[in-house]
C-alpha cells in the first residue's frame, strides 16, 4: 500500500515553509510531500500582489496571522483524520478557512456518496460497510462479477482492490479494511479502461477545466504514481449537467472541487467529488492558477 508521500517524487524543492514574514494566504500541505501545484499557485497570487506561503497543517503555524488559510494538499490526513478535522475547527476559529470546516468533516468520509445519491445524483452504485461487519462473505454475494473494495477515508487509491466478488482475496482485502475503518464496495466499471475518469475542476462554483486520466496497459488506477495519463479534455454537457447537479447537492458553497466522472452505461455517473484535497490540474489548463487565485482574491476581500 503506497503512502501519500508517494504521489509525488520530490523532484523540486518545495516552497519555503519556513518563512516567519507576514502572509496574507497561508495553502496548507500535508507533513512529507511535496505539491507541485502550489509554486504555480503562489507564483499567480505574488502577481497581483498576495503573499503566500505553504506550510503542514497543524501546530507549528500561527494560523491567525494569515487573513486566509486554503487546504490544498494535505494527503496525510487519511491516517489521521480525526487530528486534521479537529485542526480544521481550531484553525477556522482564527482564520478563514477554506474549504469550510462543515465541507470538510463532510468530504472526508465517503459515505457522502450515499447522500448525493439519494439526492438524485447520478453516482456509481455504492455499499457501505462499517467497520466490524461480520459475514463479509455475504456482504460480497450481493455483487456479480469484479468489485472495487476501497476504505471508506482514502486518497489516491491507497488502499484500493479490484477483485471478482467471490475470490478469496476479496473477502481477506475486506476483512482488512473493516478491521482498521469503514469501507464501501462498488461494482467496477468495466468503462475506465479505456475511457476513463474524467476530472471537471471548478472555483467558487464556476467551471475552469477538464482532464481525461487513462489508466496505464494492464492497470486500472488512473493516478499518474500508478503509470496513469492525464490530457486535456473539453467535458460534454451531459458530464457539466451531472457535476453542476453534485455541487448543488454538496454541503454547501467550496472555493475549489474536482468533480470525478466515469461513464456508466453509457452516461456519466460520479466517482467521487473531492473537496479537500485534489490535485487541480493546473498545469493542463493555461490560466487555470490564475482563475483560482482571483477566486481567492475575492475571499480575501
Amino acid at each position: 500500500m503506497p503512502n501519500a508521500s508517494d504521489r509525488f517524487p520530490l523532484t523540486v524543492p518545495p516552497p519555503d515553509a519556513t518563512d516567519d514574514g507576514p502572509a496574507d494566504v497561508v495553502l496548507v500541505t500535508g507533513h512529507a510531500e511535496h505539491d507541485p501545484e502550489a509554486p504555480l499557485l503562489v507564483d499567480e497570487l505574488a502577481a497581483r500582489g498576495v503573499r503566500a506561503q505553504v506550510r503542514p497543517w497543524g501546530a507549528g503555524t500561527d494560523w491567525a496571522a494569515a487573513p486566509l488559510t486554503v487546504v490544498r494538499s494535505p494527503w496525510d490526513y487519511i491516517s489521521r483524520c480525526a487530528e486534521f478535522l479537529a485542526w480544521a475547527r481550531e484553525a477556522a476559529e482564527v482564520s478563514t478557512l477554506v474549504n469550510p470546516v462543515e465541507v470538510l468533516g463532510w468530504n472526508a468520509h465517503k459515505g457522502y456518496l450515499a447522500r448525493l445519491a439519494a439526492a438524485g445524483v447520478p453516482v456509481v452504485p455504492t455499499m457501505h460497510v462499517p467497520a466490524g461487519t461480520a459475514e463479509l462473505g455475504a456482504v460480497l454475494g450481493r455483487f456479480d462479477g469484479e468489485v472495487v473494495l476501497k476504505p471508506a477515508v482514502s486518497a489516491g487509491a491507497v488502499g484500493v482492490l479490484r477483485a471478482s466478488a467471490d475470490a478469496p482475496g476479496a473477502v481477506e482485502h475486506l476483512t482488512g479494511l473493516t478491521a482498521a475503518g469503514d469501507a464501501l464496495v462498488q461494482p467496477f466499471v468495466p468503462a475506465v479502461l479505456d475511457r476513463g475518469e474524467t476530472s471537471l475542476v471548478f472555483f467558487g462554483g464556476a467551471y475552469s477545466h477538464a482532464v481525461s486520466k487513462l489508466p496505464a496497459a494492464g492497470d486500472y488506477r488512473v493516478q499518474g504514481y500508478h503509470g496513469g495519463q492525464t490530457r486535456a479534455v473539453e467535458p460534454t454537457p451531459a458530464e457539466l449537467a451531472v457535476a453542476a447537479r453534485a455541487l448543488a447537492a454538496g454541503p454547501g458553497e467550496v472555493a475549489y472541487a474536482r468533480v470525478d466522472l466515469v461513464d456508466l452505461d453509457g452516461t456519466p455517473a460520479l466517482m467521487e467529488l473531492e473537496l479537500i484535497e485534489p490535485d487541480l490540474f493546473l498545469a493542463y489548463a493555461p490560466g487555470a492558477a490564475g482563475r483560482f487565485a482571483d477566486h481567492l482574491l475575492t475571499l480575501l476581500d
